[in-house]
């Protein structure tokens, strides 16, 4: 494309990007020594490049910022042309490989959270639309190669709960050899299940860096017992795990009460007595 690449090209791509599951982003010139670059455009649909800049110079650095960018807006600099570049997502995805009781809840709550959720198993009377109503994909998948044509983003979480512990395993191991970066790991399983697993895998040579950052026994501690329960306290650690935060209860962090009291001064101390 050249110069007539406009900013209809630029939407049209990024919608096509986020139908096919990659992220685009797109360059405008706002300010440069020469003024008939202003307005000039570049693109990136998560595969190639598209546009001209006009300009060979800060052109490679702008096709570097559209790859590494990670902002959905800001204003940068590639040599002296100064661009605002834009980048959009498509959803993120949740991928639960296993089909059982907890994977139904789950799935629930990953479309509540707007992921796009595949759900992965084995068995074919498990991995069923019947079962997971709703859900983007549902892939009757072989548990030794569980992850085989399953894209496999930095915003993609991953969830391992199998029927049984050696297919989480598997899959882990499997997922350890990708090199995937995914958002959040997270597998089901007893402390004592999932540091066997860990020590194994270490054994293999893989890294202590990256088992570390796997959420195993997955989810946060709110003394979950049923699958529902257990669905709400992973989808939390995804969130967790996405947006940052403590973890702790509002109210322990905001301490209102304390602050009422403080405020009251000694006297309504006094009278709690």
């Amino acid at each position: 494309m050249s110069a007539a690449f406009d900013v209809a090209d630029a939407l049209a791509l990024a919608r096509g990007a986020i139908a096919a599951g990659r992220e685009a982003a797109t360059a405008v010139v706002v300010a440069a020594p020469d003024p008939a670059l202003v307005g000039r455009r570049i693109a990136w649909d998560g595969t190639r490049h598209h546009g001209d800049l006009g300009d060979p110079g800060p052109a490679a650095e702008a096709r570097r910022l559209l790859e590494t960018s990670t902002a959905e807006g800001c204003r940068r600099i590639a040599g002296d042309v100064e661009l605002y570049v834009e980048r959009w997502f498509p959803p993120p995805e949740l991928v639960i490989v296993g089909a059982g009781h907890v994977a139904q809840p789950l799935a629930a709550v990953g479309r509540l959270l707007e992921f796009r959720v595949t759900v992965l198993d084995d068995r074919p009377e498990f991995a069923s639309r019947e079962r997971f109503p709703g859900v983007d994909r549902v892939v009757v998948a072989d548990f030794d190669n569980p992850l085989n044509g399953i894209d496999l983003g930095r915003r993609t979480s991953i969830v391992l709960v199998t029927r049984g512990h050696r297919h989480d395993y598997v899959c882990l191991r499997a997922l350890a050899r990708s090199g995937a970066e995914p958002a959040y790991v997270g597998m089901i399983g007893s402390r004592r299940r999932v540091r066997a697993a860990f020590e194994q895998l270490a054994a293999e040579g893989i890294e202590a860096e990256w088992l570390a950052r796997i959420h195993a026994p997955l989810g946060l501690d709110i003394g979950a017992e049923t699958p529902a329960e257990i669905a709400i306290a992973v989808g939390a650690e995804i969130v967790l795990a996405a947006r940052g935060g403590s973890g702790r209860p509002l109210s322990e962090r905001a301490r209102v009460l304390r602050r009422v009291r403080a405020l009251a001064g000694p006297a309504a101390e006094g009278e709690s007595r």
